[in-house]
């Protein structure tokens, strides 16, 4: 009896480390959102990104624990975020969008940074080139500003009367934009449509900035990269809609006209193979960053009717996606 007794208690004992082990000592990977938990195409991002991980041989809560924080398009609360994922020290943490890798640059120098959607990184000084980013960051861009020009010309086919496009953006979460309107490549970008920013910080301003640029005719909007144009897709579409205003996006969830951009999915595909290498001991500072390779153009038959436009055969030849 004893000796039963003395069997099992020897069995718990090395049982429970086990089990302890088994759940502290997951690989650690940290994932910061800069839309909202809400957001339709942010979700399928993650779930892009889950989806490569697990054919990888990655599963949360198997092999692996996945933190995943939302920022809401709010710059605040993605810098907090920022510096909570690094107190928790993970193995690797992917940052989705700009701003999350400005805050996670602040907040660290050693913990290795995947990026997925981010504009302009040897610009902004996160990597050194794309061949050699040289530090703790690497990853996948979203777009560069040379897509402005692209943008321009759809809506110059799309609604001919076009004379002047605004560009919406949050000066607090996508700062870039700013200083891109200032460059020669902003005004030089088309002879014919004038290209105006419009910095937009809440839902008040964003109302007017649409409103003003509808109050004469040949408006159109562009709606770029920005956590707040996620955030804020469905108050622009509506918006948009009632004022008459053709819009060009690169989100394919708001192609209220027509959206041009990377398949987002397909980039966050493509971290999750960045933290499998990164998780087997390569070094972030040797992989190579890289631009998108996939690109969607979605035309929506529908607002061009409502707007009185006619659809080009060639767009539509062009388009991989028209919606009815």
């Amino acid at each position: 009896m004893k000796r039963r007794e003395f069997i099992a208690g020897l069995v718990g004992a090395l049982a429970l480390p086990i089990r302890v082990r088994a759940q502290g000592d997951l690989p650690h990977v940290g994932m910061l959102m800069t839309p909202g938990e809400n957001e339709p195409e942010a979700r399928a991002r993650v779930a892009a990104f889950r989806d490569s991980l697990r054919k990888l041989g990655w599963i949360d809560g198997q092999n692996l624990r996945l933190d995943l924080l939302w920022g809401d398009g709010d710059a605040t609360r993605i810098k907090g975020f920022a510096v909570d994922l690094v107190m928790r020290e993970p193995r690797v943490i992917v940052a989705n969008g700009t701003p999350a890798v400005a805050a996670l640059r602040k907040a660290t120098r050693t913990i290795p940074v995947v990026f997925a959607l981010v504009m302009d990184p040897v610009g902004l000084g996160y990597i050194d080139s794309f061949a050699r980013p040289g530090h703790n960051i690497t990853g996948f861009t979203f777009i560069d500003f040379s897509l402005v020009g692209k943008w321009l010309d759809l809506l110059n086919n799309l609604a001919p009367a076009t004379n002047r496009a605004g560009l919406i953006y949050n000066p607090e979460t996508t700062p870039y934009w700013a200083n891109y309107l200032r460059s020669d490549e902003a005004t030089s970008v088309s002879k014919r449509t004038r290209l105006i920013g419009r910095p937009v910080r809440s839902s008040a301003e964003l109302e007017s900035a649409i409103a003003e640029m509808a109050r004469a005719p040949g408006g159109n909007l562009m709606f770029p990269p920005d956590p707040f144009n996620v955030v804020h897709s469905e108050r622009s579409a509506r918006r948009s809609q009632e004022l008459g205003l053709p819009t060009i996006s690169v989100y394919r969830s708001f192609a209220e006209l027509a959206a041009y951009g990377p398949d987002t999915a397909d980039i966050f595909r493509r971290a999750a193979s960045y933290v499998n290498r990164i998780l087997k001991g390569e070094d972030p500072s040797a992989l190579p960053a890289q631009n998108p390779d996939k690109f969607d153009f979605i035309i929506n038959l529908k607002t061009a009717k409502a707007l009185g436009l006619t659809v080009p055969p060639m767009l539509l030849a062009e388009s991989s996606e028209v919606i009815e």
